[in-house]
């Protein structure tokens, strides 16, 4: 019997739903609250959950993530009755199976119920899911996971993908992996780097061209793309790719036929697609830059690829993985990692993602010359700095009810100023020794003082310089 849970703090709503629900045969709960739901989800099996999305303790939308990666897996029904496009459209790319405005009909409610249950048991009898090779992709939260549903989902067909991302997400780890997980992984995964292609040689580098075809060209040389054939066809930053080679390469898509340059014969080739961009190609295609129809053909499945700052309870596994590579790769022993360190790492934004991650412990390994661990003062610089001020940029929390002063014993205003002054700074000074760890050429970096001045600062105050 399959088994319902409706999330949603209207009880008169979830008792009416909880009825009719039981009425077709099905078992039902109720929670309302976001976290009684997520608790019940957690730790019990349920086929379907219906979700409000204003509750009490927190937005449901928030959350879908942590209900879609409970061990049942269940499909959702969002019900709200403040429903915006927005908050569909994030319904919708979080994986949920339909998204009802409140007040609606029991048919309306129902019927995306049985056609949830009907879609989840011919998935339960399908086939077994991949075994995704991931080689280089760390991560077990509920950003990452559901990118591995994806990639499941690729590595069965034969669909063009798309992977979309900021600079440094790893998108050809994710084609590697797709290609590496399919059944064309013992032919060739071939890279075109859509950027570096040079302008004179783009048509020739792909498809190929007959000896003679144009000065230079002494021997007939095979193009990419028949490299690719039977295997992958990885192209990097397809957005870079100019019009006129969109066109061209457009009927290559749909047709797998192409002639090289100077060539009278066309040749085939049987290569799957899959292309990455960190650039909007829908605002491209606006603009005229990017071809509408080779967009829609490039983006049967869209896999969009999440910034590290928006996955920090994975940055501990992907460091420590990296770090073990690194130092393998060196000829070192793995090195230890202090609290600081690793606290560093999870704190900072990583603009720049997974590779400025991985640039960033090469950096600290580096730096780390013959010691077994890892502080965060062996972290470059520039991450430092950008903790640093982070960290003093923080205003303490002002309450306008406290009562600083007893009655009739104010000070001078003068005196006030002075004393409160020596207090920040003594505290500013305390601070920034912390944080630069006794290194007072990064704390003179930090503080934007002169060497002589902060020592007379720190002389002043009775602070160790511990430089």
């Amino acid at each position: 019997m399959a088994r319902i849970l409706i999330i949603d703090d209207d009880e008169m709503f979830s008792e009416l739903l909880d009825g009719v629900v039981r009425r077709e045969g099905y078992e039902t709960q109720c929670a309302y609250t976001l976290e009684e739901g997520l608790k019940q989800v957690q730790n019990g099996f349920f086929d379907v959950v219906f979700l409000d999305v204003n509750l009490p303790d927190g937005n449901g939308l928030e959350m879908l993530p942590c209900i879609r990666e409970a061990p049942s897996s269940p499909e959702v029904i969002i019900l709200t009755g403040m429903g915006t496009a927005d908050g569909a459209e994030l319904a919708i790319n979080n994986g949920v199976w339909d998204y009802i405005q409140k007040p609606s009909s029991v048919h309306v409610m129902m019927l995306p119920l049985i056609r949830a249950l009907q879609y989840r048991e011919e998935k339960m009898k399908g086939k077994p899911r991949v075994d995704l090779k991931l080689e280089g992709i760390v991560g077990n939260g509920p950003k990452i996971k559901s990118c591995y549903g994806l990639i499941s989902e690729a590595a069965v067909t034969d669909v063009n993908v798309l992977i979309t991302g900021e600079t440094g997400t790893g998108k050809e780890l994710f084609a590697r992996a797709i290609h590496a997980s399919s059944s064309r992984a013992s032919r060739n995964f071939v890279v075109v780097d859509c950027a570096a292609l040079q302008e004179t040689l783009k048509e020739s580098t792909l498809f190929g061209y007959e000896k003679g075809a144009f000065t230079g060209a002494d021997q007939r040389r095979e193009g990419l793309i028949k490299q690719a054939d039977g295997g992958t066809l990885f192209l990097d930053e397809i957005g870079e790719l100019p019009l006129a080679m969109q066109k061209s390469f457009l009927r290559v898509l749909q047709e797998h036929h192409f002639r090289p340059l100077g060539s009278i014969n066309e040749i085939k080739s049987n290569f799957r697609l899959i292309a990455a961009t960190n650039r909007d190609l829908e605002e491209m295609t606006r603009v005229g830059s990017f071809r509408e129809d080779l967009l829609y053909r490039l983006q049967t499945l869209t896999i969009v690829l999440p910034p590290l700052r928006e996955y920090p309870e994975d940055i501990g596994d992907i460091a420590l993985y990296h770090i073990d590579k690194i130092c393998k790769r060196n000829g070192l022993e793995t090195k230890a990692v202090s609290p600081d360190f690793m606290d560093a790492l999870v704190s900072y934004e990583w603009p720049g993602n997974v590779r400025e991650l991985v640039n960033a412990l090469e950096r600290a390994i580096a730096a780390s010359f013959s010691s077994p661990t890892l502080f965060q003062r062996h972290l470059p610089s520039s991450i430092r700095v950008k903790l640093a001020r982070a960290a003093l940029d923080v205003d303490p929390p002002f309450d306008e009810g406290a009562t600083l002063f007893p009655d009739r014993s104010l000070p001078k205003l003068k005196d006030l100023r002075e004393r409160t002054y020596m207090e920040v700074e003594r505290n500013y000074l305390r601070q920034l020794m912390r944080i630069a760890a006794g290194d007072i050429e990064l704390a003179c970096r930090i503080s934007d003082v002169g060497r002589t001045r902060l020592y007379d600062l720190l002389k002043k105050h009775n602070i160790p310089a511990r430089g």
